[in-house]
């Protein structure tokens, strides 16, 4: 799952930023209005944490400039105000979802999830092959009932490669979904997170190479 948080408060920032990819999430971050805008329509986020009072381009008009480029990302929008008519602002600009400041980190979490599983809607919460069980809303994965103890990294890679349904997913696609934007793409990172991932599945191998596809459940 990959996440943009548009957060002018730079401690807050990455505060969560850091609590998030704890999450197994890859997160990237912005600090104004217009570089978070550009971030959010360059790359493909599953969800965008958009602060409403943003210096350079208000919360609204970044989220307004997403709904009119038609991009697929879930907005949650956070404000420090918390009043009706503020959620009937936030929500009537097209927001998806809406928190107030403060707020708690697990609620946070959970609605970030809530939001990513309704950006991709074919992928259910709990995702299965065989003897391997993987519920994204709790991030627990086991294989025949064995906790599979995954770093977040190694997660997102099994997900994003369940969600495919034997579907070949390339390199670049994992890159894309499941690091973040400081990723290297002509690193090995995806090769080495792949082999940690198969020694930590266990016998029978379940992930196939395809040869200048990628990789593919």
């Amino acid at each position: 799952m990959r996440v943009l948080v548009i957060e002018d408060d730079e401690e807050l920032a990455q505060a969560v930023a850091v609590g998030l990819r704890r999450a197994t999430m890859a997160v990237d971050v912005a600090f104004d209005g217009p570089s978070g805008l550009e971030r959010a329509l360059v790359n493909d986020y599953d969800v965008v944490v958009l602060d409403r009072d943003l210096p350079g381009l208000h919360g609204d008009e970044v989220c307004a400039r997403l709904i009119l480029a038609e991009s697929r990302s879930r907005v949650l929008m956070l404000t420090a105000a918390a009043t009706s008519e503020d959620l009937v602002d936030g929500l009537g600009i097209g927001a998806d979802d809406y928190l107030p400041k403060p707020f708690d980190f697990p609620v946070l979490v959970a609605r970030i999830g809530a939001l990513a599983r309704r950006a991709h809607p074919v992928a259910p919460p709990v995702l299965r092959h065989r003897d391997i069980v993987v519920d994204t809303a709790r991030r627990d994965a086991r294989r025949g009932g064995r906790n599979l103890d995954l770093a977040p990294k190694e997660f997102g890679v099994l997900e994003v490669l369940l969600a495919a349904e034997g579907r070949a997913v390339s390199a670049e696609e994992l890159l894309e979904r499941v690091w973040d934007e400081s990723a290297d793409p002509f690193t090995k990172t995806v090769k080495v997170t792949i082999s940690r991932l198969r020694a930590k599945l266990g016998e029978p191998q379940v992930i196939a190479t395809v040869a200048k596809s990628g990789y593919r459940i």
